[in-house]
């Protein structure tokens, strides 16, 4: 009787401890499902923003063009950053950062690297650089 009793206690021993390992697996399992859907999910909404891009491109040409467009320059910007744009600064004068600029062109023969003309935006999307911005660089 005492026999059967021990033998029933290491049985049921070995069964909790599967069962631990079970519930353990499918918690790392759900994990990683959880985490390749996130993954998924940031793939898909870069994709999205980067088809948006030229678009963006091509809005900034036409307020830049004409007058009567400069009302939506707020719009637009209150717009992007709700939805954690941002441009990546680039204006003349601003020191070259190849991290945030792809020159194109480089005129002069000073030491220090300067952004002589945006020629495309960058942007920042939720802080990562999405795109550089295409530049010339002029050295002063």
């Amino acid at each position: 009787m005492k026999e059967k009793k021990k033998e029933t206690e290491v049985q049921i021993e070995e069964l909790t401890a599967d069962l631990q390992r079970t519930r353990a697996d499918f918690e790392n399992f759900r994990k990683q499902v959880e985490l390749q859907k996130a993954g998924e999910r940031k793939v898909a909404k870069y994709g999205t923003v980067m088809k948006l891009l030229p678009l963006l491109d091509d809005l900034d040409r036409a307020i830049a063009s004409y007058e009567e467009l400069k009302p939506l320059e707020k719009s637009l910007g209150k717009t992007l950053q709700e939805l954690d744009l941002k441009k990546v600064e680039s204006e003349e004068g601003v020191e070259f950062n190849p991290d945030l600029h792809d020159a194109v062109m480089v005129e002069g023969e000073g030491e220090k690297e300067v952004i002589g003309e945006t020629l495309r935006p960058g942007y920042y999307y939720e802080g990562e650089v999405l795109r550089p911005a295409m530049v010339k660089v002029k050295k002063i």
